[in-house]
């Protein structure tokens, strides 16, 4: 099983911070998968210009093949402005329609208040779903009080990142499992 992390922006630490934290999980209870950690910060991504993703080179061709290539998805962004920021929307745009056909993709968002817990439920949850995703229903939403010297302080965040990557785990091998017994099924 294949699964990427996608730390969706350039700058700032604590989405950085908390997808560390999911690839200790990982790391820890699941040393079978194969994890890759995509940190924004670290390519020189190109904007989308309407090519196809296999015609892109460098970074952004590493970081789209990568993507295309994962079984499952746990997408890692800060809230900026009261949106998901540019740099994560590109790679949606660098991306086919159907990119997450088949793939199983759950969400772990940092903000600095409360009151951006829905953006998730409004912008991020219907481009997955527009993109064919099988979305994990429930994501981590982390304030800014719950961080500390670039720390995760909070045991109740800690606990929800630990059941994010179960459930992402355990769907993704279950929805594996569904598929390749249906197409067991035809003979070709």
């Amino acid at each position: 099983m294949k699964i990427v992390g996608l730390s969706g922006s350039i700058v700032g630490s604590k989405t950085r911070t908390a997808m560390e934290n999911v690839a200790k999980e990982i790391s820890e209870k699941y040393p079978d998968v194969e994890w890759t950690l995509l940190d924004l910060a670290d390519y020189n991504i190109q904007f989308s210009d309407g090519r196809n993703y296999l015609e892109y080179e460098g970074d952004t061709g590493y970081v789209t093949k990568t993507i295309m290539e994962a079984d499952a998805i746990i997408i890692g962004t800060p809230i900026f402005q009261a949106s998901i920021p540019a740099t994560l929307k590109n790679i949606f745009d660098l991306l086919p329609v159907n990119a997450f056909r088949d793939k199983i993709v759950s969400m772990l968002v940092t903000a600095g208040s409360s009151k951006h817990y829905l953006i998730a439920e409004q912008q991020l949850k219907p481009i997955l779903a527009y993109m064919k995703a099988q979305i994990v229903q429930t994501y981590v939403f982390i304030e800014e009080k719950d961080f500390h010297r670039r720390e995760i302080i909070n045991d109740d965040v800690i606990f929800r990142i630990a059941r994010l990557v179960e459930d992402t785990a355990l769907l993704t091998d279950t929805y594996t499992k569904i598929r390749e017994e249906k197409e067991a099924k035809y003979d070709f």
